[in-house]
């Protein structure tokens, strides 16, 4: 066992590493762009041309149910415009239920090799049919036949998924695989957008921005705050 582990007991483990954190830049309301997505899309692109974070548009996604029970999965971003972040889903799933239900979600993206972390809370909506039909058909096909063949969420039997996949993608041939009607993309427009940056002694740097109430979605105005660590 990792001498970061203990195991006192056959019920319990204990963690017992400390990580330390160093990033070498402040993060600071002074330092930061205007725009909270801007500023998602500079730190972006910048891990992204760095190569040294794996899957960076990996995050954490949580929804509730109208009464409050929270679910998380990790999704992958598709898109950060100048609206919100974008992902894709089968509108069937647990998460586009609850998203139906109550259009309320958060995001977390942890970039650990970096020792940045962006937390997001919003509001869902789904994207128009013409977005998600020009990003299905950029999907590899495999991935295309995969979502009509999953009732995503579902119980199944040990081989259903993929023999309904074989069936399918015989039906369908050579030809287009068309957009099925329950499949599509969601977007998470922001109220609140934090940025983390990983400092000594646990004395991490935070700047949240808060949408200004009434500020319009086309032209939302920030109040943005440094928070205690």
């Amino acid at each position: 066992m990792s001498s970061a582990i203990a195991q006192p007991s056959p019920d319990k483990i204990q963690i017992l590493a400390h990580e330390q954190y160093d990033a070498p830049e402040s993060l600071t309301p002074q330092s930061v762009l205007p725009d909270p997505l801007a500023q998602f899309r500079a730190w972006f692109t910048s891990i992204s041309a760095q190569g040294t974070v794996h899957e960076p548009e990996a995050m954490t996604l949580c929804t509730a149910t109208p009464a409050g029970v929270p679910s998380a999965r990790v999704v992958l971003l598709k898109q950060a415009d100048a609206r919100g972040f974008v992902f894709y889903t089968n509108y069937t799933s647990r998460k586009s239920r609850e998203l139906a239900a109550n259009p309320h979600a958060a995001l977390a993206f942890y970039w650990r090799e970096v020792h940045r972390q962006v937390r997001v809370v919003g509001r869902a909506e789904r994207v128009s049919r013409e977005e998600s039909d020009a990003y299905f058909h950029s999907r590899p096909r495999g991935s295309q036949v995969g979502a009509w063949a999953s009732k995503q969420s579902t119980v199944v039997q040990e081989g259903e998924v993929q023999a309904r996949a074989e069936k399918l993608a015989e039906r369908f041939g050579e030809g287009e695989v068309p957009l099925p009607e329950f499949w599509g993309g969601w977007r998470i427009v922001p109220d609140e957008v934090e940025f983390w940056l990983g400092k000594p002694s646990r004395l991490h740097d935070r700047v949240r921005y808060t949408r200004v109430e009434g500020s319009p979605d086309d032209a939302p105005q920030w109040k943005i705050e440094r928070l205690a660590p």
